[in-house]
C-alpha cells in the first residue's frame, strides 16, 4: 500500500510541474503584471525590480525577472515563498537564497538531502534546477528539472530577490 501510495504521488508532482523543458514553437507566455509578484504585501515597482536584479551578482544582473516569476509557475505547486506561509509537499522557499539545504522547520526531508551539505547558492541551485535527482541522489523531490539555462537564471534571480521579501 505504501508503495502503491508513493508512486501515485510522485506522478501527480510530476504531472503538477509541469513541463521539464520550453517547447521550442511554444508561443511567449503572456506578461504577468508586477502586482503578481508577490502575495504577501505590496508589489515591487518595475524601477524596483531593475535595481534588485541590476544588484545581483554576475550572470544573475541579466536575468528577466518576469521570465523567472513565470518559471517559477511550475514549483508553486510544491512549493510557496511568502514569509510565514507553511511547507507543501516541498518545503516553503522563503529565505532559501544563501541557506543552508535541509533547514526548514517542520518539513521533512529525505536523508539524501539532509546529508547533502549544500548552501543555495546561484551555482549549486544552477545544478539542482538543471537536475535534482543527479545533484542529490536519492531526493525525493520528482520534479525533473529546468533544461533552459536561460529560465534557470531568471529562476534564481526572482529566487534571490523574492526569498529575502
Amino acid at each position: 500500500m505504501t508503495r502503491f501510495f508513493l508512486a501515485a504521488l510522485a506522478a501527480f508532482a510530476v504531472l503538477a510541474c509541469g513541463p521539464s523543458q520550453d517547447a521550442p514553437d511554444a508561443p511567449a507566455p503572456a506578461p504577468i503584471s508586477v502586482s503578481a509578484a508577490s502575495a504577501a504585501g505590496a508589489a515591487l515597482t518595475p524601477q524596483e525590480i531593475t535595481r534588485r536584479v541590476a544588484a545581483l551578482p554576475a550572470p544573475l544582473n541579466a536575468a528577466n525577472y518576469q521570465n523567472g516569476l513565470r518559471t517559477f509557475a511550475q514549483c508553486r505547486s510544491c512549493h510557496q515563498i511568502t514569509a510565514g506561509a507553511g511547507n507543501r509537499v516541498g518545503p516553503n522557499l522563503h529565505g532559501v537564497y544563501g541557506a543552508r539545504a535541509a533547514q526548514v522547520r517542520g518539513f521533512g526531508y529525505s536523508q539524501p538531502m539532509r546529508n547533502a551539505n549544500l548552501t543555495w547558492n546561484a551555482a549549486t541551485l544552477d545544478r539542482f534546477l538543471a537536475n535534482p535527482r543527479t545533484t542529490v541522489p536519492g531526493t525525493l523531490m520528482v520534479f525533473p528539472g529546468v533544461r533552459d539555462a536561460n529560465n534557470r537564471r531568471d529562476l534564481i534571480a526572482y529566487l534571490a530577490i523574492e526569498s529575502r521579501r
